[in-house]
């Protein structure tokens, strides 16, 4: 085991964001969204399956032996804590293990929007962060809890598959449940949370109906309820969310959430000029013109609405990026790359603005 410690102790001091094993290949490391080979010997099949046994928490083995795959956290005092995910393949186990920082960033040192604050403190309804996996949803979520417990006497509990970040009691008393370990499933846990008098429920992702539902109702009754969804754009998610549900169901289920949704934030990474990571992120606020096309059925319509609502705090992605090259942190070609209509944030760096958001919007 003092091997594997070195490895991912070297892979933290060099800055890498996962580490990859896999047996009779070379030992992997992902920095600055770049896989880089690490030179070393090759883990082998006797010494992998030596790690995998000591490092699987004994409530997820039972589960790897039935799924050949399972999530957990893994600490390692010194070095830091892991997000982990065992699979197999091939027959034989893997492993892709994600550095999670001890210390929770701020907003400045994620370079969040400063919108982002004002929605942490909303009293109730759902705010979700959206965006492809990879694109720092986990820590944004974190850096909004982090917020509220410093800032506010609020009960927070969250559910979560695994414990990434883990919080320590501030302004706030915060209980963390992690999936398998203190709970059966969110299914189970959502069960019972409103019975936990929480003000605040963070659920680490809305997978299906049962958890929408639950985190609809926790909305309907007071409760600010903080989850991720995997969707690429901030008007994209209205719709992904009604796939949870039949088709019968979706109708009742739209008029819920125009009533409880608070916020939709969605993240890409983008690589700065100075050779680092930054979001750039698309928010939809539910304002009254949103409620109203959520209630309508007009959801083709989110994105011009926000477009057009800046005044709200609403900014589409290619507004994002614009600000980010107008601010010298990100350039020019990279904002296009990262662009949802790269032909119209070419036209603003000539200086043309052209708003179609409002003929849409009629």
């Amino acid at each position: 085991m003092e091997t594997f410690r070195r490895i991912l102790s070297t892979a933290v001091q060099g800055g890498a964001s996962d580490i990859h094993l896999k047996i009779g290949a070379p030992i992997v490391f992902r920095i600055n969204r770049r896989l880089v080979a690490v030179e070393g010997p090759l883990p082998t099949d006797e010494w992998l399956n030596m790690v995998v046994d000591n490092i699987v928490p004994r409530h997820t083995k039972q589960q790897l032996e039935r799924d050949h795959e399972c999530d957990f956290s893994y600490y390692l005092p010194e070095v830091g804590r892991f997000r982990t995910n065992c699979f197999y393949q091939r027959g034989t186990p893997c492993l892709a293990m994600r550095f999670v920082k001890t210390q929770v960033p701020s907003f400045e040192e994620l370079g969040l929007l400063p919108v982002l604050r004002q929605i942490a403190e909303s009293p109730r309804g759902i705010v979700l962060l959206a965006g492809s996996t990879g694109c720092g949803k986990s820590t944004t979520l974190a850096a909004m809890v982090e917020h509220i417990n410093a800032n506010s006497r609020k009960h927070i509990i969250t559910l979560e598959d695994p414990i990434e970040y883990v919080f320590e009691d501030n302004q706030s008393v915060i209980e963390q449940r992690e999936i398998g370990l203190d709970t059966g499933s969110f299914e189970h846990g959502l069960k019972y949370v409103l019975r936990q008098d929480p003000d605040v429920i963070m659920i680490g992702e809305m997978r299906d109906g049962v958890s929408f539902t639950a985190a609809m109702s926790a909305a309907d009754t007071g409760h600010l309820v903080l989850s991720t969804i995997h969707t690429t754009n901030a008007a994209q998610s209205v719709g992904r969310i009604l796939d949870f549900f039949k088709p019968d169901e979706r109708d009742q289920v739209r008029r819920q959430l125009a009533a409880t949704l608070q916020a939709v934030v969605c993240q890409r990474m983008v690589a700065t000029i100075a050779g680092s990571m930054t979001p750039a992120q698309e928010i939809l606020i539910n304002s009254g013109t949103v409620r109203k096309l959520i209630e309508e059925n007009r959801l083709e319509k989110l994105p011009a609405a926000i477009e057009t609502g800046s005044e709200e705090g609403m900014i589409n992605f290619n507004q994002s990026l614009f600000l980010l090259v107008k601010e010298g942190k990100v350039s020019q070609k990279e904002a296009l790359a990262k662009a949802t209509n790269a032909q119209a944030l070419e036209m603003n760096f000539q200086g043309i603005f052209l708003t179609e958001g409002k003929r849409i919007l009629g």
